[in-house]
Parts: C-alpha cells; structure tokens; sequence
C-alpha cells in the first residue's frame, strides 16, 4: 500500500512478522526522504498530574507600572500588593475586643494543603498582646477569596452550596433561604449625636433605631462567625460611576452567590484600580447564615440589618436575600452624597442620541424599567442615580430585574441578558433541561436576575450623562381618576415626589378586588434617611438650575376604576413618553384641571385627545367627581405627616409645596 496523503504512514514493500506487510511510519519515511511532514507534538512538562493541573492556570502578572519609572514593573511587586490587600482585609475582620484581625491568606482551602508562603499575620502589622487568653479562631488561618471571576465563583457555589445549579441560559440559579425578600422591619440605623439631628425619625420614616452597644454586638457576633470559617468571601468594588464622587465599597461574604451578586451590582474595578483600592470607604459584613441573638437589646427576631453611619460599616445577619446588601449601600449612598450637594435617586434613566436625559420615577407595577428600557435610547440605569454638578450617574454596575413571568417576548433585553454570569435567585427550573419555568411562583412571586449593566444592548457606557430635561414621576391610578399626562410646576412636582402615589389592587374579605392607594415618600421610602422634603428642595432646585420639566404619567386605568374601567393601552403611554423625549409636548395646549390643579394637553400625537382629560371616559360623572374627591383626600392624609416640618428660615418653601396639593 502507497502512503497516504499525510504521508504520515503506509504499507510498503517488504514483511513484517508473520508475513504482513512491514508499515513504515513517517519517522522510518524521514529519514529516506526530507519532505515528509512530522505533527508529533514533545511531551508535556510534567512529572505529576498535579503539576499537569499547575500548567492549565496561568497567574496574572502585575499591570501598573512602579512610580516612577514608566513602562517597568516590579518582580516583587505582586507578593507586596497582595500581603497589603490581606493586612487591609485583616484589619476589616479584626475583633474590636481583641484589638487585631486574624491570620488570612489568599485562596481556596480545599486546594491548599500546607500555609502559602506568605501571609497575613496580624503581628505584622499590629502591637497585638493577648489579654487573658488566645482565642481559638487566632490559632488558625482564615482563607480569603478576593474579587474572584464569576467563572470561580460559579465553581465554588455549585461545589459547596446545595442549591446551586447552572441553568440552561448559562446563568446560577441559586437559593436565598428562608427569606426571598427584603426584611424592613429588622433594618436598624444607629442613632448617635450626629444621626439624631441628621435622620428622619418617627412616625413614617424608614430609620428605626439602635444605640452604639447593640450594633458592637452584633458586629462582634457576625465578626467571629466569619472568622470561624475557613474562607470567606472579599468583594472590592465602587459605588457611582462619576469618578470624582465614587464610593469604595468592601463586601465581606461567607457565599459565592452574594460575592457574585455584588461582582454583578456594584461597579467592577479595573486591575490597575484594584492593586490601588486601600482602606474601603464602607463595609458590609454579611454572616446572613448565622442568626442574631434574640435576647440582644432592639432584636425582634432571628434578623438584624444594623447600619452605622459613623464607622461606615453595615451587618447582616439572619438574612440570606441579597438584595439587603444592594439596598444597604443605597440607603448609605442616602446620606453620603446630600452631604455633597448631590441628590441620590430612586429612577431608572435613560438618554437620547441627542444627549437628553430623562429621569423615571415610580412604585412597583407602574411601568418603570418597561418604559425606561427604550431601544431608541441609551440606558444609563434601571434602579439608583445620582444627580451632582457634573449631571447623572448611575449608582451601580449592574440591573436587578424581577423574573416573574418573565418572557422573550415581553422584555428580550432581560430575557437575553440571563446568561453566563448573571445570577438568578430563587427560580424553579427543569430538573433535567436546567430550563427555567419564569411562571412558577413555588418558591416566592419575587425571583430575580441579577446582571452586569453591559449585558444590555444599548447600555452606555460609563454609566453617566448631562442634566436632566425630563422629570418623570409613574403612577398606576387604579382609580382612573388621574390623567394620562399632567405638565407640573416646580412646586407640584416637589408635591407629588414627596407623595410617591400609585394605587395596588387588593382583595378584600368578600372577594370583591379594589383599588389601595400607596405612598412611598420620594418613591423610595425605604431607602431614604433625610426627611423628604431635603430630597425634594434638592431636586427642585436642580430642576430650575438645569431647566428640566417635571410630569405626572398615569399608566393606570381610564373610564372607570379598576373593574369599570380599563387599562391605559402600553402604545399609548409610549407615544406620550416619545413626545416628553422630542420636546413637542412642551409645545401642545393646555387646560388646568379641577381638585389636583395640574394641566393637561389638549393633543398628543397618536393619543386619542379623549382620553386626555379623565372625566371625559367616565360615564357616570357623580362618581368620577366621589372618586376624585376620594383619591384627593387620601393624598392630603398621607402629606399630614409631612407638614410640620419647615424647610428654609422663612418656611415659604413648605407652604410653596402644601399649596401645590390637591385643593377642594
């Protein structure tokens, strides 16, 4: 037989054993002829499949160059910036009883069987003199995983945390425990000599308080249970994409599906920003698997959420739902930034080719990541802005988005930004497709994605942009009462987004469903830590500064209340938006309702000019003037809690806001 094309080996002429044909290999061939082709690789440079296993991984070299001497790097720079980085992790870990951090190091224990050749000892870096006795936790070495990839993170929670799978889109699907959702009621904040003046306290604020000792506690208890561990995780990450006023942020974790969330929501450093990151400016200690300590003083349960201002710290514990961290940072990033002039924002934003921005506001249900999310527009964020001298910035690095019933069809941005590396909390899926069933509510009506920001399409970034011109506050009137689109002045604007209405359908004993009204001060009460009325005079301020223009858009019900009426059609609410974006509503004729007093355009293109004014859609006009005088009512109410509270010396501010309130 010829040889083969490959010339690699054939059946030549001449015997081999037993009279077959004597095969000639393309090395015997080599040495006849120099025109063969040899593919043969060496062997691998290895004795052991271990060291085999060492040869996969390459380690990353130092990218800053030394001060000083541009374009060169050091050789020991690397083992230097690491042992910083775990004398800093230390000293964030450190017992304020024992005055000193425990020993760290870098890396998975399971993969290390002797200490690493260099390490974090608190005797480097500290006067450390036991007192009584030597704890047992000082004994032993805690591992750090510090900022690792979601490829690593992947493998530490499907490994070690029962409940994690990957799903067939590529993302984690993960539990959160026994909670699936935020716990209000057990978030503290400590009240101090500062915190008294500077907080919104009492009835309908959000800040429930705890005294300096309790919060101590509590940090000690989480403190020591993640030095009980044999790794934790270490997350290094910012807060606020405008680089003169970001936040550093550490997270220190004892999941991979927490360090993976917060990798996805806060923004992810540079490796040149990492080596250079120091002391954080604010850190979570998340012991969410271990309980607090019901005899502890201010404890109502099993969970605690502590934030103290004054040592820039928070602790979590009792809680696995990690949208506690992401909220935490935004109430802190509440009170940070208003002590800078900058106002802090519970809105999506988003922003034309043109460069103008918009601003959304509203409740859940009211339609605000679906109207934000806009393909002829750039998304700067979904959730928390900031609005500064330089214009807005996104808070975060990443989206939050709700699953339920989530599909392709309706939001294909979300649908396709649930892939490798996005997290996905508390879904059902099939146990042998990995495919997830977004309708199933098994678990909690409250699933989530969590995702990097440039997972969406039109993202931009860096997540900033200029002043506002658009101002929108969402309400779903489930009263029908409100209409469509209403141009508001600055005071009616400062009106409504102190109120932050929408109205929810609940059921009531008999069965019968009606409509709830709903006020979330600055539509994000849960967050905020100054009274409203300081948002508000903030945003008012920028407003006139910057010449934006505040809306009130109802995406609720028309010709009736909920049962009566039906819902304001999706296409419609769009082409109102599209005009508010194109400056043409602006333009339009207006005419002044009766009670709220806000105007209404006579026009909008592709609107049908019926449904402008809400009184038009309703048949029976005795109930729409009873159920306007209703909805009016409930407004003043709720503003009780607000009045009392002067803005300015002369308080002509209040009295501006009060009046620009529902009058009859």
């Amino acid at each position: 037989m010829a040889a083969n094309g490959n010339g690699e080996f054939s059946f030549g002429k001449g015997t081999a054993r037993k009279g077959l044909a004597k095969i000639q290999t393309a090395a015997s061939q080599k040495k006849q002829s120099a025109i063969c082709h040899d593919d043969s690789t060496p062997p691998v440079k290895a004795q052991t499949i271990d060291e085999l296993h060492s040869l996969q991984k390459k380690r990353s070299a130092p990218t800053t160059p030394i001060k000083g001497t541009p374009g060169s790097f050091s050789p020991v720079s690397e083992e230097a910036r690491q042992k910083q980085q775990l004398q800093s992790i230390s000293a964030s870990l450190a017992s304020l009883t024992r005055e000193t951090g425990p020993k760290v190091v870098r890396g998975d224990p399971a993969r290390k069987a002797e200490t690493p050749k260099f390490a974090a000892d608190p005797s480097d870096h500290f006067s450390f003199t036991p007192t009584i006795s030597v704890s047992d936790s000082s004994l032993k070495f805690t591992h750090v995983l510090y900022n690792l990839s979601p490829a690593e993170l992947y493998e530490q929670a499907i490994k070690y945390e029962q409940g994690s799978f990957i799903a067939s889109s590529g993302a984690l699907a993960t539990l959160s425990g026994a909670k699936t959702g935020r716990s209000p009621r057990d978030k503290r904040v400590v009240k101090d000599e500062t915190t008294e003046h500077e907080l919104w306290w009492g009835k309908g604020s959000p800040n429930i308080e705890m005294d300096e000792h309790t919060f101590l506690v509590n940090r000690e208890r989480a403190v020591d249970y993640l030095n009980s561990l044999d790794k934790v995780f270490v997350n290094d990450q910012f807060l606020n994409w405008d680089p003169q006023n970001r936040v550093k942020v550490r997270i220190v974790s004892a999941r991979a599906y927490h360090s993976l969330f917060m990798h996805n929501m806060c923004i992810r450093p540079t490796p040149e920003e990492l080596e250079n990151f120091g002391t954080p400016d604010f850190t979570i200690y998340n012991a969410g698997q271990f309980p607090c300590n019901r005899y502890t003083h201010y404890m109502t349960s099993s969970t605690s959420i502590d934030l103290n201002l004054a040592r820039r710290e928070m602790v979590i514990l009792g809680t696995q739902y990690a949208g506690e961290m992401k909220k935490g940072l935004f109430s802190v990033m509440h009170y940070l930034m208003p002590k800078r002039q900058i106002l802090s924002l519970h809105s999506g934003c988003n922003m034309g080719k043109d460069g103008d921005v918009a601003l959304f506001f509203g409740l859940s249900g009211t339609g605000k990541t679906t109207l934000s999310t806009d393909h002829n527009r750039y998304l700067i964020g979904d959730d928390e802005h900031c609005w500064g001298d330089n214009g807005v910035s996104n808070i975060e690095g990443g989206c939050y988005a709700k699953c339920i019933d989530l599909s392709r069809e309706k939001e294909p941005d979300i649908w396709n930004a649930i892939k490798f590396g996005a997290v996905l909390e508390n879904v059902v899926f099939d146990e042998h497709t990995r495919e997830v069933d977004y309708s199933d509510k098994s678990v909690t009506e409250n699933t989530r994605a969590a995702y990097p920001i440039e997972y969406i399409p039109n993202a931009k970034i860096p997540c900033v942009g200029p002043h506002p011109k658009n101002v929108i506050l969402l309400a779903c009137d489930a009263f029908g009462v409100l209409p469509p689109v209403s141009k508001l002045n600055l005071a009616q604007t400062m009106y409504h987004f102190i109120s932050g209405y929408t109205a929810l359908v609940a059921g009531t004993e008999d069965g019968i469903k009606e409509p709830t009204a709903t006020f979330s001060a600055c539509f994000g009460a849960a967050f905020i830590m100054l009274h409203p009325t300081k948002y508000a005079a903030m945003l008012a301020e920028k407003m006139q500064k910057h010449g934006a223009t505040g809306w009130l858009v109802n995406t609720g019900w028309s010709g009736g209340s909920y049962g009566c009426g039906s819902r304001i059609k999706l296409p419609y609410t769009r082409k109102i938006i599209d005009a508010i974006h194109s400056g043409s509503l602006l333009n339009a004729n207006y005419k002044k309702t009766d009670v709220f007093g806000v105007e209404i355009p006579t026009e909008v293109e592709g609107v049908p000019s019926e449904i402008l004014d809400p009184e038009n859609t309703w048949a029976d006009k005795q109930a729409y003037k009873e159920t306007l005088l209703k909805l009016a009512g409930l407004f003043k109410r709720n503003f009780e809690i607000f009045t009392n509270y002067k803005i300015g010396k002369d308080n002509k501010l209040t009295e501006e806001i009060l009046a620009a309130g529902p009058n009859f």
